[in-house]
């Protein structure tokens, strides 16, 4: 038989096999997200570097802490309701009516909550802030600022829900490409004639009402947003709420204790360094962002199956692992000439910024491993979650110099490792304790 026709016969062969199918459209999936968020995060990263270089070190540690809090009011105004919007919307997700209906009440529950983080969280702000030296009209400048990226991010990931759920991926990158570079034009125009950290904060945040209004369009192939909200989604829903909101309200202290200390018991300076090291660290936010658009969904979406549910999370933890491990040698590796990056001012953090790194990929695979079992509307029991958590806050304080950064970081590794094996342990609890069901027309999906 001639080569030629062989080789016809091979890719024939290969092409109707259901396996080779599958393995290419993860590829070419995988690929498209990586691809877009390795874009999207450079470019995040040439902005922070921006910011970084432009502001003084006094005027960055007012930035740092403006996107601390703003992460902390955004926890707060979820308090699981994304999560639970993304369990329910599982269930109905080739069901565009059922699926609408999902999200208009998610969103109506975000926006109620809304309210009540702002009202905890800008008195703390602004206390922060004039701790810190700033002046009062400068504190309420960066507070007003704050409020585009508040309002668009709670609603963004909800809007993405339904075409995450799809997996019609290539709009959501594309979305959030145009959405950075606008970003970065906003943010060159303005950094240079106008240093100041509001002016970085609203930068960010204005070209997000672009974003969101773009994101509506998309998910409106999928879902109908002219539906009312449900009172028994709602209760669904809020079953996630309150199980899910007091470990919500734990993380906004823990997941930035760091700069919660340093702010206390440090110095102006040390929380200028830390947010520095922050920023270079949200460049592995790409890896975040492309498991919860192709990873999370395709899991939520499993039947009931023990065997099928271990095997993945087997997987999908020796992943993470792997990944985790090559990002910190490598940090290790070109420490001093990351640092460059930033600047003459943070110059003398080697060891820091391998610690930071470390914390941050701990992070990753505790917030993927947490975000996988509530995807099942799994929750761990907040009175066992909690205490350990706080425990383990304790016992590095204790022990640990919490005035200086690098004691900081060492606390902050201990913290993330306890809550990796806190998640990890649950979730193969759970899965062990699955009974087997048969696939539905909505759920027969593998990843």
């Amino acid at each position: 038989m001639p080569e030629s026709v062989m080789r016809v016969k091979v890719f024939n062969q290969l092409s109707n096999n259901p396996k080779y199918t599958k393995t290419l459209q993860w590829v070419k999936l995988v690929s498209v997200t990586g691809f877009a968020q390795v874009f999207v995060q450079a470019v995040s990263l040439f902005s922070g570097i921006l910011v970084i270089r432009m502001l003084q070190p006094e005027e960055y540690a007012l930035y740092t802490l403006a996107n601390t809090m703003l992460g902390t009011m955004t926890v707060l105004a979820d308090g699981g309701i994304s999560t639970g919007v993304m369990s329910q919307g599982g269930k109905v997700w080739q069901d565009r009516d059922q699926l609408g209906t999902v999200l208009a009440t998610g969103m109506d529950l975000r926006r109620k909550f809304a309210v009540g983080s702002l009202l905890v969280s800008i008195p703390v702000l602004i206390y922060l802030m004039l701790h810190h030296g700033a002046s009062w009209l400068m504190s309420v400048l960066i507070v007003l600022s704050l409020i585009p990226s508040f309002f668009m991010a709670l609603s963004g990931t909800i809007l993405q829900i339904a075409p995450k759920l799809r997996q019609d991926i290539a709009p959501l990158q594309k979305n959030q490409v145009y959405m950075n570079l606008g970003r970065l034009v906003l943010l060159a125009l303005t950094i240079f004639i106008f240093p100041f950290a509001f002016v970085a904060v609203l930068a960010a945040g204005l070209p997000q009402i672009w974003g969101n209004m773009n994101l509506r369009k998309i998910s409106s192939g999928y879902a109908d947003w002219h539906k009312k909200p449900d009172p028994e989604i709602r209760q669904n829903i809020m079953k996630m709420v309150r199980r899910l909101l007091p470990m919500g309200i734990y993380t906004c202290l823990s997941g930035q204790i760091t700069i919660w200390l340093i702010s206390i018991f440090g110095t102006t300076k040390g929380v200028a360094q830390l947010g520095a090291l922050d920023r270079l660290s949200m460049a592995l936010s790409f890896i975040t962002i492309v498991f919860g658009t192709v990873i999370l969904p395709r899991f939520s979406r499993l039947p009931n199956n023990k065997a099928l549910l271990m095997r993945r999370f087997v997987q999908i933890q020796g992943g993470l692992l792997a990944m985790g491990a090559c990002i910190v040698f490598t940090a290790w590796l070109f420490s001093a000439q990351i640092l460059k990056i930033l600047g003459p001012n943070y110059s003398n953090l080697t060891n820091e910024v391998v610690l930071k790194i470390t914390i941050s990929c701990l992070g990753i695979i505790a917030a993927s491993t947490f975000s996988l079992f509530t995807s099942r509307s799994w929750a761990i029991n907040p009175f066992i979650s909690i205490p350990v958590s706080i425990a383990s806050i304790a016992l590095g304080v204790a022990f640990i110099d919490v005035s200086s950064l690098r004691g900081v970081l060492f606390m902050n590794i201990m913290i993330q490792l306890i809550q990796v094996v806190m998640n990890v342990s649950y979730t193969f609890l759970k899965i062990s304790k699955t009974n087997n069901s048969l696939p539905t027309e909505n759920n027969k999906e593998s990843i």
